[in-house]
This record gives C-alpha cells, structure tokens and sequence, in this order.
C-alpha cells in the first residue's frame, strides 16, 4: 500500500507581525522540537472564543513539549487593526503567542476554509492532523502524548520552556467591560470582563462603589433587573445565568450546569439540570428572563414561576433567516433591549439589527447576512452596521445600536425605516443605557463608561461597504461532491449506540444556488448540484461527528462531540473543481 506523503509545514508569516514574544519574530525553525498546535481564529467568533478555553488545559499540562501558536485571520475589516488584536488578545486571556495575519497569507498557505481551524505538528516540522470547529481539545492531547512518545525515543522532542512572553499588565479600574445596567438607586452596574467580576459605579460613571465576585464569574456580560430586585447576570464562559442581589451581595445559580451546550443535549426543562453556551445578554420581556445564547445562535428563556430554561427561537443554524421562531436563524445573539412590544435583538455576525414580537415571529431590520457589512447610513434595506453587540431602546420608540466594530453608536427609527450615526470614536462601544437625557456608553476597548447626550441631529459619515475577505472557491456547475472528512481520533470509534453519530446540514445562499443537495442527513459524503444559472454564493455546510473511547475493558467509555460550521463562498466556473472536502478532523487523503 502507497505511503502518504508527508507535508512540511509552511511558514507562519503575517504583516502584523507577533504578539506575547517579548518582541521576537517567530519562525518554524524556532520551534523545531516542540509540538506545535496552529489555531486559526478570530476574535469575533464564539467558536474560535470556545476553543481557546478547550486548550488551556492542554496548554498547561504539556507546557514543555506543547506551543500553541495563534494566528489571528480577520473576517471583519476591524479585526484587521492591529490593535484591535492586541485587545482581544489581552481581553480573552490568550497566553500563548499570536500571529497577526491581517491579509490572510498563513490561512492560505494552510488552506483554511474556516474558524476556528486546529492544525498539529510534529517536532519535525511536519503537517500531521488537522481539526475544524470545537470538540477537539481530546483527540489533539492523545495526538500529542503519542508523539511525545515516538519524538522522544527518535531524541527529536524537545523539552523545556516555550516562546511565551506575558505582557505588562496594565492598570485601570475597568478592563474590557462588557455591558451596563442603571440600578435603582442611582449607580451602574458594569461587567467587567476581562476581570471576571461586576463593578458598581456611583452615577458620575467612575467612582467605584464595590467589586463584586471573587471567582463566581467567568467573563461576564449582561445584566438585567429581574422584578424581584435582583440582578440576571449572563456568566458568559461558565455557560451559566446567575443572579446577584444588590442588598445581601448574594450570588446563586439560576441556570445552567456549568458545562457547555453541545447538538442531542437537552434544549428544556429544570434549569440547573441543562446545559447553555455562551449566554451573552438577558432581558426582561412577556415575564421571562430572556437571553441571548451566542454559543449556539439562538435565543432561550428562563421561566422563574417553574424554574425551567427553554430553547425560544433559532435552529443552532448560523445566519439570517426570519419567520417563525423555531424555524429562524441567528448569528451569534448578542445584545438585548426590550420594549412593550417587541425584543429588539443584536445579531452580531450578520452585522443586524431584528425583533421578535409577542407572536414569536422574527424580522430583520438592518443587515443582510454573514458576509456583509460596513458602515453605511440611509434606508435600513441597504444601511450597514459592522458587528454590533448591543441595542438600547430608546424614548420614542427607535433603538440606539453599539456598532461595535464601527466605534459607532447608530439609531435605527422603525417609523421611518432610517439608520443614523448618532455618534463617532467611541472604542469598540459593547452596549449603552438610558440616564435622564443621556446615553451611557460602554467604550469597553477604552476600558470606561462615556456619557453622551442625546443628539438631535444625525452625525454625517462617509458611507463605507465591505464583505468578507476570504477568496470565493471556483466550483463546476452540476454536481459537486462534498466530503466532510472524519477521521475518528486514536483509541476512538464512531459512536453507534444510539443510531447515526455523524450529522451533515447544507443549505446556500442564494438558496438558489443548489438545484438538489440542500437538507438533512447522517452521511457525510453529499452529492450538490449547482446551478449554472447562478455566478456565486455561499454554501452552508453544518456537521457534527460523536466518537467514544474504544476500549473493551471501560464499562463506561467517554464520550466527545466534533461540530463545525462552514460558509464557504464559492463562484461557478468551468474550471471550478468537482469536489469540495471540508476537513471536520483527520487529513483529506483524496
């Protein structure tokens, strides 16, 4: 049988250049004799976010064999700033070094179709298994303890201390808030992310009153009044809603089990017993707590008369499609704001702003999709915004957006169906609340609340539009052969007990681009056909694979879920390619 070749890998490079090196250019030589774990990610993506905190361990129990190596790939054009990843470097913990590549040359070297991507190798310098998407974290520690293994005996591992150089922490009395709440009294109540604890602030926006938790909180972001008088805090990475009462200080769990969401877990009932991912906004509306589940596009409620969580709108489905509530797709959810009649929504990776009402039904406002985006005023049917995570309702029935990636605050007025620019250069704004006549802002990259007044005239900007970077694949019209690869990891099987393991979603947009192909199914393996008829578009492909421990002698094998999310934009050619692999985990040896 032919041997596979074995690929060198290429080169990391990148025009930002490195970050927690201490200032060193890193190369693959340096790292000749290590392990090394590529994780291509972006920071506004809350895949790439999860997989960060899947490697901590990895990174801490193998530090002297293992360098995890990021490298930041932008999909939005402020991701591309330099020091945009320099905060979100600092803002989501990352302590390990960081390739920043704003014009994607190592994402192509690599040949990455999506975020996040993991890709491993040898102490030789060679390409040995690549994983997209989450779940992976096992299968890559039983990877790296056999070529540890097999390096040591070769005397081609080397162990000692990796390249990380922390950065000088920096002192301020916020760091990387997330979102605000006007307490009764008078003071704010901030969520201070980067620290993991809440911050209550007396009305001028900076004198600090208290800190409030001492290892409760994991990166926490939104805050609601709930009628009891406590405060609904959506503990963002122990996937969990707490709530904190401002009287007694106490803090208690009001749902979640502190484990993440993954596809076939429970989506209702008694809500400590199921599991959330990423809640990122609360928001009282219809007598429930409802809450912005970024980590699995969708949009859930916490029911305190029955102490019940339940799945409210959104498939687990990334992108934007009204209707129905179970039958609508988000974008990672962000932001909150509630009205009388209607729960205005932040979607922020489709760069919108849309509602639900009390019939459940689900409508777009602003925005278009997943790859548009920019900063655009007018008629909200061709406005822009560029990632917002948060939305305020405002007086006179419009609501104030935190277009986030604009360092902008924006309005949108549903009575004329206009976007406006009420105000510009604030910091990556997080979310805004009503004091009096004024807008409180979040400037979380400024690390500070800003206090603006309401304008009455709109701030006039040069329009800007954009789409996403990433190169469009040629395809052949008629059928195209899609292959999800999975190849189940070392001392694992596919998981068969209770049927199918495997799960495969593919739809596109234009929907008109696939004549046949679109829809559920257990294989992995899916014939598309492609309409001649259409130039481009974007095919959506979802797949989930679950794999056990395979050994006879456990009565109680573990279990691990791979999932991952693909847009993958394409053009239809004649010369396009026939088959589309997509590398969920293993190798494409097609």
């Amino acid at each position: 049988m032919a041997t596979r070749a074995r690929v060198r890998a290429p080169e990391l490079i990148g025009k930002g250049g490195w970050l927690n090196t201490g200032g060193k250019e890193l190369t693959l030589a340096d790292l000749r004799g290590k392990c090394v774990v590529v994780d291509f990610w972006t920071f506004c993506c809350i895949n790439c976010l999860h997989v960060l905190d899947e490697l901590r361990e990895l990174e801490e129990k193998h530090s002297d064999t293992v360098v995890i190596i990021g490298v930041h790939s932008p999909k939005f054009v402020h991701e591309a700033e330099h020091q945009a990843v320099v905060d979100a470097v600092e803002r989501y913990q990352v302590h390990h070094p960081v390739l920043d590549d704003p014009e994607l040359a190592t994402w192509k070297q690599y040949a990455v179709r999506a975020w996040p991507t993991l890709v491993v190798i040898d102490p030789e310098g060679y390409v040995v298994a690549q994983h997209a998407g989450e779940g992976h974290a096992h299968a890559i520690e039983k990877l790296v303890e056999e070529l540890e293994a097999t390096h040591a005996a070769k005397g081609t591992l080397r162990r000692g201390d990796g390249p990380y150089v922390p950065p000088e922490p920096v002192a301020t009395d916020l760091r990387f808030p997330g979102k605000a709440l006007l307490l009764p009294s008078g003071n704010l109540l901030v969520s201070d992310t980067t620290r993991n604890q809440l911050v209550e602030l007396e009305p001028d926006g900076e004198s600090v009153v208290r800190r409030i938790g001492d290892g409760q909180f994991n990166e926490p972001q939104g805050l609601a009044l709930l009628p009891d008088g406590r405060v609904a805090v959506a503990d963002t990475v122990h996937h969990a809603i707490r709530a904190y009462d401002p009287g007694s200080g106490a803090i208690e769990v009001l749902a979640g089990t502190g484990k993440q969401w993954w596809q076939g877990s429970p989506t209702s009932g008694p809500a400590l017993d199921v599991a959330l991912s990423s809640p990122w906004d609360v928001a009282w509306w219809g007598d429930k707590l409802w809450i912005a589940m970024a980590g699995v596009h969708q949009l859930w409620t916490y029911d305190p008369a029955t102490g019940t969580v339940e799945a409210a709108a959104g498939t687990t489905n990334e992108g934007l499609v009204d209707g129905p509530a179970a039958e609508a797709w988000f974008a990672q959810p962000s932001g909150l704001a509630a009205t009388e009649e209607r729960l205005w929504i932040a979607d922020s990776e489709t760069s919108a702003v849309r509602w639900i009402d009390h019939d459940l039904v689900v409508h777009t406002a602003v925005g278009t999709g997943l790859f548009d985006f920019g900063h655009r005023d007018g008629d909200a049917g061709q406005a822009l915004l560029q990632h917002p995570l948060g939305v305020t309702a405002l007086p006179d029935g419009s609501v104030a957006v935190s277009d986030t990636y604009n360092h902008a605050l924006r309005r949108f007025d549903p009575t004329s169906g206009e976007v406006t620019t009420l105000a510009t250069d604030v910091r990556e704004p997080s979310d805004a609340v009503l004091v009096g006549d004024d807008i409180v802002v979040v400037e979380s990259a400024r690390h500070r609340l800003t206090r603006l007044r309401l304008p009455e005239e709109a701030v006039r900007v040069e329009a800007v539009a954009h789409r996403t970077q990433r190169a469009a694949t040629d395809v052949a019209a008629g059928t195209l052969r899609l292959d999800v690869v999975f190849r189940a990891p070392a001392g694992q099987k596919l998981d068969t007990r209770y049927g199918p393991s495997t799960r495969l979603l593919v739809s596109a947009t234009p929907p008109e681009l696939l004549i046949g192909g679109e829809g559920a199914g257990t294989d992995l393996t899916r014939e598309l056909e492609i309409d001649p008829a259409v130039a481009e578009g974007v095919l959506h492909v979802s797949a989930m694979a679950a794999s056990c421990d395979d050994d006879p002698a456990n009565e109680y094998p573990a279990c691990h879920v791979h999932q991952q999310d693909w847009g993958v934009p394409v053009r239809v050619s004649a010369e396009g390619t026939s088959r589309l692999p997509l590398v969920l985990a293993g190798m494409d040896e097609a």
